[in-house]
Order: C-alpha cells, then sequence, then structure tokens
C-alpha cells in the first residue's frame, strides 16, 4: 500500500513538526503541491514533503508557509519561514527534500540548521506496530 500521509518528528528538539504531512513524490504530486488549498488548510500539525526537491515556489498560493529543507538523511540543511505567497525559494544543491508547513511551525518547534528529523507513515506507528 503506498503511504499517503506521514508524520515529521524533529528528534533533535524532541517536538513533531507535523503530525498529518502529505507526500509528494511523483511528477503530479510535486507540480501541484498545495496550490488549491484554502488558509484552513494551514494549521498546526498540517504540511507536504516534497521528494526530490532543491526549492519551491508559492506562486498561485494564498497563504504563507514556512519551509524546511533536508538532506538525504533527513538533516535540516536549511530553513525559511513565512514565505509568503508569490515568492519563490532559495536554490539548495545539499536539499533532497522540502517540508511545507504552516507559517510559524520552525518557530514554534525551534527547529534549527543541523536538526535531525524522523519522518515516517503514519500507519506506521502505534496499532499492532507493524510498518
Amino acid at each position: 500500500m503506498p503511504v499517503e500521509c506521514v508524520y515529521v518528528y524533529n528528534k533533535t528538539r524532541e517536538s513533531f513538526l507535523a503530525t498529518e504531512a502529505g507526500l509528494a513524490n511523483t511528477y503530479l504530486r510535486r507540480l501541484v503541491g498545495l496550490l488549491g488549498k484554502s488558509a484552513s488548510w494551514a494549521r498546526p500539525g498540517r504540511g507536504l514533503w516534497i521528494l526530490p526537491s532543491h526549492g519551491v515556489h508559492t506562486i498561485g498560493m494564498l497563504f504563507s508557509i514556512d519551509l524546511v529543507f533536508l538532506d538525504r538523511s533527513k538533516q535540516v540543511v536549511h530553513v525559511e519561514e513565512c514565505v509568503p505567497p508569490f515568492s519563490i525559494s532559495r536554490v539548495r544543491l545539499n536539499a533532497s527534500s522540502v517540508l511545507e508547513l504552516p507559517a510559524h511551525t520552525i518557530f514554534r518547534t525551534g527547529t534549527r540548521v543541523g536538526d535531525t528529523l524522523e519522518i515516517a507513515p503514519i500507519n506506521g506507528i502505534g496499532g499492532n506496530g507493524n510498518k
């Protein structure tokens, strides 16, 4: 069964960045991203993990977001807070994926460059322990 939703946990800060993050790992899902989502989407716990990605844009979006750039080992290599609509992020060649999160998530969780994140399917926690 394909993974549709993941959680994102900052192991360094011991805090959740997202408890319900979508996965954009196909061309179409990366292309669409958060386009068409309303500001009501941007509540704590939400997110979108885009992979592979070295940078993103917010052209056509209706709300600001936080961006967390990750390397292959899921270590934070760059952050951008409160990126407004109709913006283009910096391109980070050392990043292999980008997390799009509701604005103020980086501040709320204390996430910093160098932190290590755990990203896993939501159906892989709790329950009978099977992943």
